[in-house]
């Protein structure tokens, strides 16, 4: 299956079938924490395109910029310098509240720590989210499980779910509102490697979908199934490279 083959997807595709320009543009983006002598410079200028439909490995050490920069693309945390438009918006001076919106309604995240309600169960969990953004509706929720290979797990709380299905169950709770754009942060770091091979695979098969996918790690070895790789070094982007033919999840080790 190619990047941008439809397949049967069991819930909306994504970024990548939507017509426009960039998934993501900045350009001199900056991030600075502090002023005077303690200000710390966490992204210098960083200029960056990420097409629709991509799949973008950001890499690099602790301390790189790279969390920063996906907190700053995801409406985390605005911007102290540059441009960031993400989806056609621009969200340099976006107060809180326009922040909080679109963070709601463009982008879904997935993090390193599952977050999953301990009461709720797996269905439940993606439907909490799913409700708060209007789309609360139980059959999407359901695809959304579906789409990561739980359908059979819906009625499981976290206790009862492995690493794995759990971070499955985080990102569809994201898939779920079916956002313009995935953001994953260090998304395997918990996992290991057969667990965490499992995890890639779900994002390979939606992005082969048209969903656009961002993946913060420092872990080299995943840079093996991007399209692109972006190298980020003390907040500046250090080199772009393009993956000719990018390996399968289960090629991938470390």
């Amino acid at each position: 299956m190619t990047r941008h083959d439809r397949g049967q997807a069991a819930v909306p595709d994504g970024a990548g079938a939507r017509a426009g320009g960039p998934a993501v543009r900045l350009r001199g983006a900056g991030k600075t924490y502090g002023t005077g002598h303690a200000a710390v410079h966490a992204l210098r200028g960083v200029d960056l395109e990420v097409e629709r439909g991509e799949f973008v490995v950001l890499l690099g050490p602790s301390g790189s910029g790279k969390t920063t920069l996906l907190n700053l693309i995801g409406g985390i945390e605005p911007a102290t310098g540059g441009e960031v438009i993400v989806a056609g918006r621009d969200l340099s001076g976006l107060g809180e509240d326009a922040r909080t919106a679109y963070r709601r309604d463009v982008v879904g995240f997935v993090f390193q720590f599952f977050n999953l309600v301990p009461t709720l169960t797996a269905l439940e969990n993606v439907r909490l989210v799913a409700e708060l953004t209007g789309r609360g509706d139980r059959e999407r929720s359901a695809a959304a499980l579906e789409a990561v290979g739980l359908a059979g797990r819906g009625a499981h709380f976290p206790a009862q779910l492995s690493g794995g299905e759990q971070q499955r169950v985080a990102i569809a709770r994201a898939l779920a509102k079916d956002p313009e754009l995935l953001l994953c942060d260090e998304p395997t770091g918990a996992l290991d490697l057969e667990t965490g091979r499992g995890v890639l695979r779900v994002l390979q098969d939606l992005n082969a979908r048209g969903r656009t996918v961002l993946v913060v790690t420092h872990n080299a070895a995943i840079a093996a199934i991007a399209h692109r790789v972006v190298r980020m070094r003390s907040g500046r982007v250090t080199e772009v490279t393009t993956t000719a033919a990018p390996a399968t999840a289960a090629e991938v080790t470390w």
